[in-house]
Order: C-alpha cells, then structure tokens, then sequence
C-alpha cells in the first residue's frame, strides 16, 4: 500500500504506547507524531492536519472523547480510532454516534491496530 506520506497522530498519556507505535509504523512509511498530553496534540493537529488520530480514551485532563469531538470540528475528513482499557458498550456507541472510526479495547495486538488503519486510510479515500 502507498501510504504517500500518511500523517498519524498518536495520543496516549502512556510513553510506551506511543513509542511502540512510533516503531512500528515510521518502518511502515508513516509520518508519526506522538503525544502524551491531547492539549499539545490538538495544537500539533491544528497547525497540520493529520490523516489519522489514535486517542486513548481515559486521560488526565482531555479524554478521548474530547480529542474526537475537536477533531472531527477541526477537520471532518481525519480518522479517529479510540484505544482503551476502560471499553464499555456504552461508551463505544457514544463514540459511533460522534463519527469514531473504530473502538479498540486495550490490550490489542499491533496487526489488529494496522488492519484498522489501513480500513480507515480506505474509507478516507473512498476505496470502501
């Protein structure tokens, strides 16, 4: 798949997550940015559209929840997957309902997680 530069913004108040991550998909192609604290994230987003937000879902400050809501303002076309340890069906409907692309429940395997992104980078470009 030709990622053509495909910018994915990690947000997850865990370092290790995001510099797993950071690994895995910068030898994929990606341009990666990967914060632990979703304000410095939403600036980083608001400065340069990313194509794709991986948001954890419970953080100090703003949730997941508000990472999605500002981002799906900020730019409609951007894809949003929600990582967490917290999955309730609840919440995961909430998500849908504001435009989430995928709900994932922490622990997952890092093939699930670029399956994921790979449907989102298809969706985004009308290869559904």
């Amino acid at each position: 798949m030709n990622n053509g530069m495909v910018r994915l913004l990690v947000v997850d108040d865990e370092p290790i997550i995001g510099k797993r991550l950071r690994q895995v998909f910068s030898k994929m192609g990606f341009e990666i940015e990967t914060y632990t604290e979703a304000t410095a994230a939403m600036a980083a987003m608001a400065a340069k559209p990313f194509d794709i937000v991986v948001t954890d879902l419970k953080m100090d400050g703003m949730d997941g929840m508000e990472v999605l809501r500002r981002v799906r303002i900020m730019n409609p076309h951007t894809q949003v997957i929600i990582i967490t340890g917290y999955a309730s069906s609840e919440t995961a409907e909430l998500a849908r309902r504001q435009g989430v692309f995928e709900f994932l429940a922490k622990p997952f395997r890092l093939d699930d997680l670029k399956q994921v992104i790979v449907r989102a980078l298809e969706y985004q470009r009308g290869v559904h």
